[in-house]
Parts: structure tokens; C-alpha cells; sequence
């Protein structure tokens, strides 16, 4: 779970919201925290030791991942977990100017709709948000922990998979969609695994921004060898998500890069706290640098829960390349990255800035709920655009996802 007091509402504040907006928001970035069999389930007992397996140390239980305990996140069970949006007043700039543990001192047993669709929906009416875009907690940080084996991370992320087909589905009652995972360790399990998600009535699938490895080594995940599988992203038009996790990012000894060094207790700044952004803008970067939406103009990206602090700098480096390289660019690069990108901003970030660099129509809208450094209340976010019109405060709270949602076959 990528880290980065609550505002207490009565229950009808958020549905009330909706009312006063005059339609019923769609949150882009929820999140599940997994069932203790996600990853075992539907994985043969055989692959448990290469894959994933529990183990009690000392009395907690602790994933085992390719055969290593994994420590990536303290309470893997999430029972108890910090209630939604805990530390909501620290990304606000911490006014109280407390510890970053203090936010994490309460704890309460795990609510059913972290872990139940039918509690989900519940809690979604209760909040005022008509639909959900749905991604993994644990399952964005395993590929990198298992990144030596590429057929054991597609034996894991398959049965996570199914098991996410099970408990969640794709597209439940047409409000709930949770999007599964696809590692590019393999092209031709993405491939195979791409059109199963699709067959079973996927709106997005979601990846970690990160250059994968494979058998051979870490290839660019637009090199020519991935052709196969957007192409198969653009004939069937479904939206491919970038979603913050672990994307293997070194501080070059800089920092401590264990996942668990952000709050061990030292009250100090660390450039890890910026890998997030560095992972995405680099993807970013580089599927324009390497030409795919030329090959495969269908294709829709959306970055989630990545921030948009990068985006500026990014369309700098985009213009300045072109300027280097005249003639290597069909179009604008720029024009390229507006086209087929749609950028999700942090709750905290300026989203007027990303609204002048994209446009307001490709301007998402996304809680984080209910991990600790979203929002407590995803509908808090409306107060964020108040300065928006109407029409462009419709555009990023519900229409421009509703559109990445649809599928849009190539023609």
C-alpha cells in the first residue's frame, strides 16, 4: 500500500452532496483490502512455496513470497486497520504538526466493505457515489518481490485473479468495478490473460508502472515484443490503468528503500517519498518516446493514484525532445500525452494545474478510499472544485470515467 483525523460527517452529508451537484459522482481509485486466500485460493498447493504462502511469526501472520517473508506491509491481515483517510490532515500539510505515527495510533476491526461487495454497495450509497473503479492494496506490490521468477509472478497473479473474479467480479451489478491485474513478465500470459479478463466482462485492467522483467532481463513495456498484447488493448478498447505500488524504484543510497522505512520513527524527509512520481512519469514518458499510440491509436491509458506533481516537468522534457529531434514525431508529443492519457491527481495535488496541462476532460476524479491517506469521505473532494464550472466539475467527478469505463472497439 503506497503511504502517503478524519472529518466526521453524518451519513446522509455525502448523499446529500450528491443531490446538491445534481448527479451522483464515480470514484476512480478504491481499493479492497484482500481476503487472506486472494492469493491462494485458486493456486495449486504445489506452487505455494514458489508462489505465495502464510506464515505465524511470533504470533502475526506474515505473506511468504517466492519462499522469503515479506514484510512489505506491518499487518498484512488488515484486522485491525487505521480507519479510512487517517492520515487525511498530514497530506494536508500536517497543521498540528504531529508525528506521522500519531495518525496510526487508532485502530478498529475491519469493516465488511473492505472485504464484501454487497457491504460495498451499502457504503457506497451512504457515501453518495454511484460507481467504483476497484484495485488491488497487497496485490500492487507483490510483482516486484517476485520479479526474479516471470512464470511464478503469472502463476500468482492468475489465481489472484480468478479469486478477485469471485469475490468482486468485473462488473458487479454494474456499480462495481474491479480491475485485474496484468503483469507484462510475459507477453504471452498478458495476452492470454487479457482476453480472459475481457471475456469475463472487464472495463479496466490495472499495472503497475514499472519496466517489467522478463526471462531475459527488464524490457520497456513498449518495446516491439509487447506489440501482441496492445494490440489486442486496442482491438477490444479497454482502458489500461497505471496504479501506484511497487515499481522497484532505488534512492541510489539516498534513503532506505524498504517499504517499511517511511514511518519506522525517524522524523526526517526522504527522496523515497517521490518514487511514486518518478515511476509514472517515466512510463508516461517513454509510451510517447516509443511511438505506441502511433501503432495503436485506440488504446486509453489512465494513471491512478500516481499524483500529477510530474506532469509539468513531463510535458517539458516531451516538448524540448521534439525540439532536439525534429521529424521523429508524427504529431506534438504533447497533443499525444493529452489524447491518450487521462491523469488522476493526488487529493492533495493542484488539480487546476493538471486540468490546464490535460484539459478538464481528461481530469480524474479518485478517493483512494479507503486506504489511510485518502480521503475520509470520498465526496470530500468536491470542495476541491468549487472554482470549476458546473459542466467541468461534471466532467471530472463522473463523465470522463463513465467514458474510460465503456469498452471501445477498434474500428
Amino acid at each position: 500500500m503506497p503511504l502517503r483525523y478524519a472529518i466526521v460527517h453524518v451519513a446522509s452529508y455525502d448523499a446529500l452532496m450528491s443531490d446538491e451537484l445534481g448527479f451522483i459522482p464515480f470514484d476512480a481509485d478504491n481499493h479492497y483490502y484482500e481476503a487472506l486466500d486472494a492469493f491462494t485460493r485458486y493456486l495449486d498447493p504445489k506452487d505455494g512455496p514458489r508462489c505465495v504462502q502464510w506464515a505465524d511469526i511470533n504470533g502475526r501472520k506474515y505473506p511468504v513470497i517466492g519462499g522469503h517473508v515479506s514484510r512489505v506491509v506491518a499487518n498484512a491481515t488488515f484486522d485491525p486497520i487505521s480507519p479510512a483517510g487517517a492520515m487525511h490532515d498530514y497530506f494536508r500539510g500536517n497543521p498540528e504538526k504531529k508525528h506521522p505515527l500519531e495518525f496510526l495510533s487508532a485502530r478498529e476491526p475491519i469493516r465488511a466493505e473492505y472485504r464484501d461487495r454487497d457491504a460495498r454497495l451499502s457504503a457506497m450509497d451512504r457515501q453518495g457515489v454511484s460507481k467504483i473503479w476497484l484495485f488491488p492494496t497487497l496485490g500492487m506490490l507483490y510483482e516486484e518481490i517476485l520479479k526474479h521468477d516471470p512464470v511464478g509472478v503469472g502463476i500468482m497473479f492468475t489465481a489472484f485473479n480468478r479469486w478477485l473474479l469471485e469475490d468482486w467480479g468485473f462488473d458487479y451489478k454494474n456499480r462495481i468495478f474491479a480491475g485485474p491485474y496484468i503483469s507484462l513478465a510475459s507477453v504471452e500470459w498478458a495476452c492470454t490473460e487479457l482476453e480472459w479478463a475481457v471475456s469475463n466482462g472487464a472495463r479496466v485492467v490495472c499495472m503497475r508502472p514499472a519496466a517489467p522483467t522478463t526471462v531475459t532481463g527488464q524490457v520497456s513495456p513498449f518495446d516491439a515484443m509487447y506489440d501482441p498484447f496492445w494490440a489486442r488493448v486496442n482491438e477490444a478498447g479497454i482502458t489500461v490503468i497505471i496504479h501506484a505500488g511497487d515499481s522497484g524504484y532505488s534512492s541510489n543510497g539516498y534513503a532506505n528503500d524498504s517499504f517499511s522505512a517511511s514511518f519506522s520513527g525517524s522524523w526526517k524527509p526522504s527522496i523515497k517519498s517521490f518514487a511514486i512520481e518518478r515511476a509514472a512519469q517515466d512510463f508516461i514518458i517513454t509510451s510517447v518516446f516509443e511511438k505506441l499510440f502511433d501503432r495503436f491509436p485506440n488504446v486509453r491509458m489512465a494513471s491512478i493514484e500516481n499524483g500529477s506533481g510530474f506532469l509539468r516537468d513531463a510535458c517539458d522534457k516531451l516538448t524540448s525532445t521534439a525540439k532536439k529531434m525534429p521529424g521523429y514525431f508524427v504529431e506534438d508529443p504533447v497533443e499525444t500525452l493529452r489524447h491518450n492519457w487521462w491523469i488522476n491527481p493526488f487529493w492533495e495535488d493542484d488539480v487546476h494545474e493538471v486540468a490546464d496541462i490535460m484539459g478538464t476532460d481528461h481530469v480524474l476524479f479518485g478517493s483512494d478510499w479507503p486506504h489511510i491517506e485518502g480521503m475520509p469521505n470520498p465526496l470530500d473532494y468536491v470542495t476541491e472544485l468549487k472554482a470549476f464550472s458546473d459542466s467541468d466539475r461534471k466532467k471530472i467527478l463522473l463523465d470522463n470515467v463513465s467514458g474510460l469505463n465503456e469498452l471501445r472497439p477498434a474500428r
